[in-house]
């Protein structure tokens, strides 16, 4: 289990986040002071439980949720605060919890068990299994065992390195940089990222399988819950699949070896 603690009062931050290594859980707590900060970590690890002061000069903690629901729909958000008038807020963000300062170490404990049973109950929730996406190794997907044939590679490409951002919304401008690392994105590279993203599409289409993809406003994601993948339940903490891998990650990708460092 993952926790992240974000708030501005570095004396209060220290205090939750020693609270939380004090957890039955043993988890792996690691503490923002600004919301960048944290919401950069975020994007890079499975994080279950964000709790986070509402109130930060830089961002509401009410914004910060919505941020990370973005990239994280799944993610846990506990509110803290000294300020009752916030609870509102918090209800209407969905929060799994809210904590009024100070916290005591009973009802912080009894906020976590909250939030990792429907944790658990999404976990449980049964994926598409005929789906299987593999990055050990080299990428692939796996349909009923069969593999999908692309006709671009820089169609599987793009696929690939949308799994590797695990759900997170990629600009069209991003996915370009990743594609075509020293070319510059004007008009005739955007008409050929064009034909990239309709060659994917028209792939996953033929397969039937065009739902494991979203886009909207110029951005694209993949849905993990569309799926299975092995990287996905090597940061669930599947214990065979952590087995599993041995040291190889999308291994026909450069831009791959952030993850695979992360996974060593």
């Amino acid at each position: 289990m993952r926790i992240i603690c974000v708030d501005d009062e570095k004396l209060i931050l220290n205090l939750t986040v020693s609270m939380c290594r004090e957890l039955p859980q043993n988890p792996e707590v690691k503490g923002f002071s600004n919301s960048a900060d944290a919401l950069a970590y975020i994007r890079s690890y499975k994080v279950d439980i964000a709790i986070m002061d509402i109130n930060m000069p830089d961002m509401s903690g009410i914004v910060l949720a919505a941020k990370m629901k973005e990239i994280n729909k799944n993610i846990a958000i506990i509110f803290l605060t000294g300020y009752s008038e916030y609870a509102l807020d918090a209800i209407s963000m969905h929060a799994s919890g809210y904590l009024m300062k100070p916290v005591s170490m009973e009802r912080l404990s009894a906020e976590i068990d909250y939030a990792m049973e429907n944790i658990e109950l999404h976990k449980s929730q049964p994926k598409n299994t005929n789906i299987f996406i593999r990055t050990f190794g080299r990428f692939d997907v796996l349909l009923n065992g069969e593999p999908v044939s692309f006709q671009r590679s820089k169609a599987k490409e793009l696929l690939a390195y949308l799994v590797d951002r695990r759900g997170s919304m990629v600009s069209r401008a991003t996915a370009f940089s990743v594609l075509w690392e020293n070319r510059t994105y004007d008009r005739p590279m955007q008409k050929q990222f064009d034909v990239i993203l309709r060659s994917l599409r028209a792939t996953l289409q033929r397969y039937g399988i065009s739902d494991i993809i979203e886009m909207k406003k110029g951005y694209i994601r993949v849905i993990p819950e569309k799926f299975d993948c092995d990287m996905y339940r090597f940061f669930d903490g599947n214990i065979d699949t952590v087995n599993s891998f041995h040291g190889e990650y999308m291994s026909e990708y450069s831009w791959a070896s952030i993850t695979e460092a992360n996974m060593s």
